[in-house]
Order: structure tokens, then C-alpha cells, then sequence
């Protein structure tokens, strides 16, 4: 699956979604970061899944209706375990991600929205 870190993200989860076989970018290795609207436009324009622990991508697909591949939210993990909670959403949520879903994973539950069109 393609996707794309946000810069809250703990840095060490690139390698760990790289070495489960994940296409994964940062926004922490581009030369400064544009904001959340540009991060939310480049994820989609890529076709990639969107993973971070900000509710603010949430609420501008959700609120403003901005266009995305889909969304992951992390919430309450520790740092070095983002990467490893990550790959287990990738896996267990890829058709409703591929479908633009946006997934909020805590350590007590995985919450999916699939807006139905």
C-alpha cells in the first residue's frame, strides 16, 4: 500500500511500514512541511494512505470535504509502537482504506468511516 507519514508521526515508523513491504514517504524528510491542506492534496494526488495522529485531516474531509485516499488516525500509541499498530491497520482495513475510508485506531478500538456515495 502507498502512503504517506505525517510529520507528528514518530520518525522510526517509515522503516518499520518499509520493511512490511509498504511504499511509505514522509512529510518529515520534505524540506519543510506545507500545512494540512497541501498534505491531505499531495497524499491524494499520490494515491496514498494519509497516517497521523492530527484529527484536523479528519474533520477537513469530513467538514470541507476535501478529496483523500483514505486516512489513518493514531491515537493514544507510543511512538515506538506507531509503525507496527500502523501496518496492522494497513492490513486489516486495506479495501475500506483503497475505498477512502477513514480509520481512528486506539488501543481500545478501531473505528471505521466509509462515507457511502
Amino acid at each position: 500500500m502507498r502512503v504517506l507519514l505525517d510529520s507528528c508521526v514518530w520518525g522510526g515508523a517509515v522503516a518499520v511500514i518499509r520493511d512490511a513491504g509498504h511504499d511509505c514517504v514522509c512529510v518529515g524528510e520534505w524540506p519543510e512541511d506545507p500545512g494540512d491542506p497541501e498534505i491531505l492534496e499531495r497524499a491524494h494526488q499520490d494515491g496514498r494512505v494519509l497516517v497521523t495522529l492530527d484529527k484536523d485531516f479528519g474533520e477537513l474531509a469530513v467538514v470541507r470535504g476535501v478529496p483523500h485516499s483514505g486516512i489513518v488516525r493514531l491515537v493514544g500509541f507510543a511512538a515506538r509502537r506507531q509503525g507496527e499498530i500502523c501496518c496492522a491497520v494497513l492490513d486489516r482495513c486495506a479495501s475500506e482504506l483503497r475505498a477512502g475510508a477513514l480509520v481512528t485506531a486506539t488501543p481500545e478500538r478501531l473505528r471505521i468511516r466509509v462515507d457511502e456515495d
